[in-house]
């Protein structure tokens, strides 16, 4: 083959695998959908005890056997549940995650994703753009967490998958960092409680302080009760961006900073800061961006965070810059590839 004529054999061959590309990134679109709509439904949960027809399916749910047949071929040919023989399905790895029994369930994750709330916020990406400003504001007329608040019922949800998406990397944190001679660990922001129920179940010396806002935090007492370590745990509610509880020698801001913008960032630090024993330290779990061109999930999780609030995602020196203006000084990050990191920083 002349060499020009293989030329340009190859560079086709290459605009056909760009193209490929790029019409997956297209449907991954659709497929997002499709995940929210199955997992909102259960059909994991269904297929717990072995594959099922479709039409066994449907029955068992509700829903039309057709449609349901459709959207399951589809995720199949992704590896989300497999077709075992014809319209009867079955789990896979990663259908597993979408099981609501499972250590590692991200189904309330994808329930959440396709709640008309949030989803039209990732709709409206381009106001963001424009504006700077949240697009979850922009298309429900009030902030993140006072719509939440006035709608209990997606406050609930929202918090299973704020414990589903933080439970894995909140797992990594507690193995990574050691808690040995800690004596009263305060959980700034800690929801229901599933990352201090995690520590305090290590280190049975631990006492420890789950601190959220008054409606959140009364759903902490089942998950520390049903991990055995109520009797060393308080349930304090409040607002981290007027004050935090006193006398922590560690404070866990896990999953917090990143949903704040940098003002109100340094004054949660700031109200940590005056309260914390002066030998303390502040451990920050959130992803650290790495800079230039490399994969990291962080740098979409900081998207989330444009629609959604007016927080951000920040590098390593970005921690430190917020530290050094609270009066705290970075002092170690650990597992800094990870998809969240262990941000150390103590008084400076």
């Amino acid at each position: 083959m002349p060499e020009q004529a293989a030329g340009a054999l190859a560079d086709s061959g290459r605009k056909e695998a760009l193209l490929s590309r790029m019409w997956d990134f297209h449907s991954g679109l659709r497929m997002g959908f499709m995940l929210s709509a199955i997992a909102e439904i259960g059909i994991a949960d269904q297929l717990v005890e072995g594959p099922l027809s479709v039409d066994e399916l449907a029955k068992r749910t509700g829903n039309n056997a057709d449609g349901l047949y459709r959207v399951l071929r589809a995720m199949a040919s992704k590896g989300v549940f497999t077709e075992t023989s014809h319209r009867v399905f079955g789990l896979t790895p990663l259908a597993e995650i979408l099981r609501s029994d499972t250590a590692h369930s991200l189904r309330d994750v994808f329930r959440l994703q396709g709640k008309h709330f949030m989803r039209n916020a990732y709709a409206e990406i381009g106001y963001s753009i424009r504006t700077g400003r949240p697009a979850f504001d922009y298309v429900n007329g009030e902030e993140l967490f006072t719509y939440l608040a006035q709608h209990p019922d997606m406050n609930e949800l929202f918090s299973g998958a704020m414990g589903n998406a933080a439970g894995q990397t909140q797992q990594a944190a507690v193995e990574a960092y050691d808690f040995t001679g800690v004596r009263r660990l305060v959980d700034v922001g800690g929801a229901h409680g599933h990352l201090l129920a995690s520590i305090l179940a290590r280190y049975p010396d631990l006492g420890g302080v789950v601190f959220d806002q008054p409606h959140v935090v009364p759903g902490a007492e089942r998950v520390l009760d049903e991990a055995g370590v109520l009797d060393r745990a308080e349930l304090v509610g409040g607002s981290y961006l007027e004050a935090v509880p006193q006398d922590g020698d560690v404070y866990v801001i896990s999953h917090v900073l990143h949903q704040l913008s940098d003002s109100d960032t340094i004054t949660v630090l700031t109200n940590v800061r005056r309260a914390m024993d002066p030998a303390g330290r502040v451990l920050v779990i959130d992803p650290v961006i790495p800079e230039g061109d490399v994969t990291h999930p962080g740098k979409f999780m900081d998207i989330t965070m444009m629609a959604l609030s007016e927080g951000r995602d920040r590098t390593e020196a970005e921690f430190a810059e917020v530290f050094a203006k609270a009066g705290l000084r970075l002092a170690d990050t650990i597992g800094l590839d990870s998809a969240s990191s262990v941000v150390v920083a103590v008084p400076a």
